[in-house]
């Protein structure tokens, strides 16, 4: 491990197992966080990071194809813990323009698509980001979609949120990362953000008639493997009691600095496949609104060479269909 990733974590003592304990570990502060990231790239403020298609299972039972732009653009304000979104940013705010052109091509690109993802790494609404004038051009251009998804922070859900929608004249989904509601961890995430405040930017979502996406933490840092499906599965519980419509549950990956450090002292594991598997079918057990285990990067947990392809096609299959496919029997687990 590097000089810069082997930095000491702020805690007063050594977790005595993956996960624990809790109290050893204050929260995180946004300077040691940075302190460890290794250099970040540089990029072409007019290009998108990415653009791919995918098939996403819709609201109302359809299945949709799907386009979703990878925005470059300024960082994200915030610095969570766990955050890696900031490898594919920019320090300073992108020239005038520069977000509507990625889009424009993007869509170029996509052609025929239902529904466009416009994820930028942090907040579609923060004007450091994203400049009004680029919003409101982007707004136009997506008007003959069933329906646009953005990603926001609680505390940036304001009036541009509707005036966005109102603009683009299709349905808008709002996705925003409640990640844990662990009373203790959550605050040691350096979101910056409270349940209550979850609560309120979605219910002042609703009240706009906006859909709520959640991004959810399998395993969080400083959990345990049963503690990470239990509280994941909590979280998906809290979500849904106000008033998100989808979760997507996702598995904590090292690898953005901060989270190597906290694993070289016991404070962090990535969550195994049978974790992420097991709180798939948990929140969508509940029957009260869409699930979806993010697979990107999902190799990473998938340890077994005998059964992980099958599983990880099992769980697009939970993605597509919104069922519960039966287990994949390996020896690698009683099944």
């Amino acid at each position: 491990m590097s000089g810069r990733a082997a930095r000491s974590s702020p805690s007063s003592a050594g977790a005595a197992e993956q996960g624990g304990p809790l109290q050893a570990t204050p929260k995180a502060t946004t300077e040691w966080i940075r302190s460890l990231r290794a250099p970040k790239p540089s990029f072409d403020p007019w290009v998108p990071q990415a653009v791919q298609i995918e098939d996403e299972r819709a609201r109302d039972g359809s299945t949709a194809s799907v386009g979703t732009v990878f925005i470059t653009n300024r960082e994200c304000p915030f610095t969570c813990l766990m955050c890696d979104l900031w490898k594919y940013t920019t320090d300073e705010s992108v020239p005038a323009g520069a977000v509507d052109r990625q889009v424009e091509s993007a869509l170029a690109q996509m052609g025929a698509i239902s529904q466009v993802k416009l994820y930028n790494a942090g907040n579609f609404f923060d004007d450091r980001a994203v400049a009004p004038p680029d919003r409101e051009r982007i707004a136009t251009r997506l008007g003959h979609l069933d329906a646009v998804i953005v990603e926001n922070h609680p505390k940036m859900v304001d009036d541009r949120v509707r005036a966005f929608r109102d603009l683009a004249g299709t349905d808008v989904d709002v996705a925003m990362g409640l990640e844990t509601v662990h009373p203790e961890i959550l605050p040691r995430l350096n979101k910056r953000m409270t349940l209550a405040d979850f609560e309120a930017a979605s219910e002042r979502l609703r009240a706009a008639e906006l859909q709520v996406r959640a991004f959810i933490l399998v395993r969080a840092p400083f959990m345990t493997e049963a503690e990470g499906v239990e509280w994941a599965c909590r979280s998906i519980d809290f979500a849904f009691s106000v008033g998100v419509e989808c979760c997507a549950v996702i598995p904590t990956r090292a690898g953005n600095g901060a989270l190597d450090a906290l694993a070289a002292e016991g404070q962090f594991q990535a969550p195994t496949l049978d974790s992420l598997e097991a709180v798939a079918a948990y929140g969508l057990g509940l029957g009260q609104g869409r699930v979806f285990a993010d697979l990107w990067d999902v190799e990473r947990i998938a340890t077994c060479d005998r059964c992980s392809p099958a599983r990880i096609e099992r769980l697009r299959t939970l993605n597509l269909t919104q069922t519960i496919p039966a287990l994949v029997p390996c020896e690698c687990r009683a099944v």
